[in-house]
């Protein structure tokens, strides 16, 4: 059967699984309108043009939402999958399948008037933080935060109930399959064990060797952007079918065929906007080499969020802070930018960008405390949904929590409970996705250096082309064939280990001590 991205609906007569795979290619290309216009709302569109968004961010999820749950659909599942238990489907249409009904399970659980007073409580909530984070004004957003949560909340009750699973497990199912409570609960305590010992002896390590020499600057935003748009060209990044920008939170967005990277870029700092451009398109190329066969189908979609993070974490940590690397960046950063060749010399780039550093900015946060951003995180919005803190307790929360994490206290909500989009636009079990992605992505990079050793000597070149096969091969363009624990399996012959991360992180900060 041809790949399933039919834009027409099929006769009444055709088999059930046609039907369903005409129906679900227009709910993603609903899904794909309402990225752009999501991309739009970060990047262009002007404030005063978010009450409207909303309604049409709206309109899209009722939109979808009822295709989705159409009377028919139950019916149409049952014939599908009485067509796949006779061998007429192949085994991508099989998993397609599968994954329909994944869908149709969460979605059935909700009712329209639901799906869409969340699409308007988020675009009204988000447009609300834009102002109240640089004004680090919590007070001010507080109420719209609320009604996410409420909404949140009931959504994920419901959801959990359909599903016979916790509600929070709900959320977290949302965004990465099969992940719970009770797989993240050990992994994050067993790493809060690892931090707890080892974060002190790197620091230690560290200040014996010599202070990182400051890159000299400063670093004009039209040539930053000249400098990190010709590397990311270089890695394979098509800007015939994507483009980069600003935000004020960088991300990918967009579609497979039209991907929308951003960063922010600081004058006095190369790194925040190299290294984020160099994160984001870990997450593009994985968006570019997903299955195009499949597009608008979920068995072509990415396995899911945390298969995403170890896309552009393999990317960002684990290939570009590499030796290998930075030997090859550093000249290059020096012929672009001047000034003394001391501050670029590849010792000092790794001195300088694999320093460990506890601070309270998630996204600027090294790789070994990072995990503890999350880790606080993953608490507090398990907390909110299950009704158990307040939104207007929030702020003390946070800065209690993070205290007992990194042992910093909080100077205001702009740094602290303000500074993340997440929370604000809805999404609610998304964040344990970093650490498990940032773990997945050491073990596949352990994997791949294994089977391909030529990886390590081509990023001393600058080619990222080696790595980028392998994955290709082994993630992308399996789009969701796999959970990611199946994907793992696939990949690296194990699930998911986060030993394999600490691993990666004592030899890196401890020298394998």
């Amino acid at each position: 059967m041809s790949p399933d991205t039919i834009s027409s609906a099929p006769a009444a007569h055709a088999p059930a699984y046609a039907r369903l795979a005409a129906r679900f290619a227009r709910i993603g290309t609903l899904n794909e309108c309402g990225a752009i216009l999501h991309w739009d709302a970060s990047v262009t569109m002007p404030p005063g043009g978010a009450p409207a968004r909303g309604e049409h961010m709206a309109a899209l999820a009722g939109l979808a939402h009822e295709m989705l749950v159409a009377p028919d659909a139950s019916e149409l599942l049952d014939a599908a999958e009485a067509e796949a238990a006779a061998g007429r489907l192949d085994p991508w249409q099989a998993r397609n399948l599968a994954l329909m009904r994944h869908q149709w399970r969460h979605a059935s659980a909700l009712p329209a008037d639901l799906v869409e007073a969340q699409a308007r409580a988020h675009a009204a909530c988000e447009a609300a933080w834009r102002v109240a984070r640089p004004a680090s004004d919590f007070a001010a957003v507080r109420p719209l935060l609320a009604e996410v949560v409420r909404l949140q909340g009931e959504a994920a009750a419901a959801r959990g109930a359909a599903l016979g699973i916790a509600p929070y497990d709900a959320l977290l199912d949302s965004f990465e399959r099969g992940v719970t409570e009770a797989m993240i609960g050990p992994i994050f305590a067993r790493y809060q064990e690892f931090l707890a010992e080892a974060l002190p002896a790197i620091l230690e390590r560290q200040a014996s060797a010599p202070a990182p020499l400051p890159l000299p600057g400063p670093f004009p935003v039209a040539a930053q952007e000249a400098f990190v748009r010709a590397l990311v060209a270089g890695m394979g990044f098509d800007f015939d079918h994507g483009r980069l920008d600003i935000s004020a939170h960088p991300f990918c967005g967009g579609i497979p065929s039209d991907v929308r990277i951003t960063t922010r870029y600081d004058e006095a700092d190369i790194a925040q906007a190299l290294m984020g451009v160099l994160h984001e398109t870990g997450h593009a190329l994985y968006e570019r080499g997903l299955p195009a066969a499949w597009a608008r189908q979920p068995v072509g979609a990415a396995a899911g969020m945390a298969a995403h993070e170890s896309q552009s974490l393999i990317v960002e940590m684990q290939a570009s802070r590499s030796d290998a690397f930075l030997s090859w960046l550093g000249p290059r950063l020096h012929a672009s930018f001047g000034g003394a060749a001391e501050p670029y010399a590849p010792a000092n780039l790794a001195r300088a960008w694999r320093r460990v550093a506890p601070g309270f900015i998630r996204v600027d946060a090294d790789e070994v405390t990072y995990p503890a951003h999350i880790i606080l995180r993953y608490r507090l919005e398990r907390a909110l949904i299950a009704g158990e803190l307040a939104v207007a307790d929030l702020p003390g929360a946070w800065n209690e929590g993070f205290r007992a994490l990194l042992g910093l206290a909080v100077p205001d909500d702009r740094r602290g409970c303000l500074q993340d989009i997440h929370w604000y636009d809805g999404a609610f079990g998304y964040f344990p996705s970093y650490t498990l992605g940032a773990m997945a992505a050491a073990q596949m990079f352990a994997a791949a250096t294994a089977a391909v050793p030529e990886i390590v000597p081509a990023l001393g070149r600058g080619e990222f082309a080696p790595l980028i096969g392998w994955l290709r091969a082994h993630v992308h363009a399996r789009g969701s064939r796999e959970d990611l624990q199946g994907m793992l399996k696939q990949a690296t012959g194990a699930p998911l280990d986060p030993a394999r991360f600490i691993a990666h992180l004592r030899q890196r900060y401890l020298g394998g001590a």
